[in-house]
This record gives structure tokens, C-alpha cells and sequence, in this order.
């Protein structure tokens, strides 16, 4: 990776990944799932000397989302992503706030990310790929050059995401992980939401979730 940089913020009570994602050429960042803390992922924006022009949003849990609106309104900057199929957990937002202590506003992205669709960061491309399963809206993020990915939670080091919330599929996030994930390569590395960083490879050969049929 020589022209992607990367910071990871943990926030909320849920340890959650919010990254901080930037093109080394150009310092052009995106803020990739705010769920909260906004104070931390300020500090880590001022720290790294980055120009923040765009928010990503994974999915639409309370955890990768909650802070999403009231960023783009600091920083005067667009929301791009999920899928579209996640609205219902957006509009949600204060609510599943209230259950958990989190403060948050629903939000309304400025665009919906497809499959098939390029998301950019100063000269990054990142390819769009949906992932149904954990959230029927969450998205993955690929730089084929880069050899990197952003993947949320529908993949962890030996684990999974979850599946026992509202919109979760097991089958549906296997097939997920399966055709679109593994495909891409043993050398990709990947941000996940929650945890340490791992590769394509390294789950391919160790994740318990993968191996066999992988029913869940």
C-alpha cells in the first residue's frame, strides 16, 4: 500500500473501527463509519493533516452511523453509502441511539452506493461491492491497486458479522463473503469494524465461519 494511509479511531462502547482514510498524493480523507466519539475522530483529522472531503458509511448500525449527520454538518462534506436496503436502519437511528446510549440523528445519505460503483478519495478508486447478510445494505470498499478493502462487519479476523439483527441472513452473508470477498485475492488486506486488521488469505485458510459449507 504506498498511496493509501489509514488511521483507526475506536469509538462508541462498541469498540467500533471508525477509520480515518486518506490518498498520501493528494492528503484528500474520508471518514469511514462515524459512529460516534466525534471528539477522537476530530483529534485524529487535525493529527494527521488531512483535508476531509467525503463520509462512508458501511452499513446503518448505530455504531458505524450515529455520528454520520452531525459530521457532514461540521465539516460541510458529503455522506456516500450504504445500499439503499439499509434505510430503514438509518431512519432508526435515534431510537436504537436511545437503547444504547449513544447519541444520534437519522440520516439520509447524499448518495447510495450499487454494486459496480467507484467511490474515490483524492486519486484512491474503490470499488463498490454489496454484501448482504450482516445488514441487507452493507457495502465493501476495494482498492484493486492498492490490495486493501474496507469491509465493515461482514468479515472479521475468524469471525463473521452478525446475523441476529433486524434484516440479517446467514446464508445470505456466507454467499456474501464467499463470491464476492474471497475472489479478490489472497493479498488483500482489510479494515474490519470491530478488531484487528487481517487478510483475504488468512481467513480463507483459518476462519471456522468459512470452512465447509460455512452455514451459520
Amino acid at each position: 500500500m504506498t498511496n493509501v494511509r489509514a488511521a483507526i479511531i475506536p469509538v462508541t462502547p462498541f469498540q467500533q473501527n471508525c477509520t480515518l482514510l486518506w490518498c498520501e498524493k493528494t492528503k484528500k480523507a474520508a471518514v469511514i463509519d462515524p459512529g460516534g466519539d466525534l471528539e477522537r475522530i476530530r483529534d485524529a483529522i487535525a493529527q494527521s493533516g488531512v483535508t476531509v472531503e467525503k463520509i462512508l458509511l458501511t452499513h446503518g448500525h448505530i455504531d458505524h452511523a450515529a455520528g454520520a449527520a452531525e459530521l457532514r454538518d461540521e465539516l460541510g462534506v458529503t455522506i456516500e453509502g450504504p445500499h439503499e436496503a439499509d434505510d430503514f436502519l438509518l431512519q432508526r437511528l435515534p431510537e436504537q441511539g436511545q437503547a444504547y446510549g449513544i447519541p444520534a440523528r437519522a440520516v439520509t445519505p447524499d448518495r447510495w452506493l450499487q454494486e459496480g460503483d467507484t467511490v474515490s478519495i483524492g486519486e484512491l478508486t474503490l470499488d463498490v461491492l454489496h454484501c448482504p447478510g450482516h445488514s441487507p445494505g452493507s457495502v465493501v470498499m476495494v482498492s484493486k491497486s492498492e490490495r486493501f478493502a474496507l469491509v465493515g462487519d461482514v468479515l472479521f479476523q475468524g469471525s463473521v458479522g452478525r446475523v441476529d439483527l433486524p434484516g440479517g441472513d446467514g446464508k445470505a452473508l456466507i454467499k456474501s463473503i464467499k463470491d464476492k470477498l474471497l475472489p479478490l485475492g489472497d493479498d488483500i488486506a482489510f479494515i474490519c469494524g470491530h478488531g484487528p486488521m487481517s487478510t483475504i488469505g488468512q481467513e480463507r485458510q483459518s476462519n471456522p465461519f468459512l470452512q465447509g459449507d460455512g452455514l451459520i
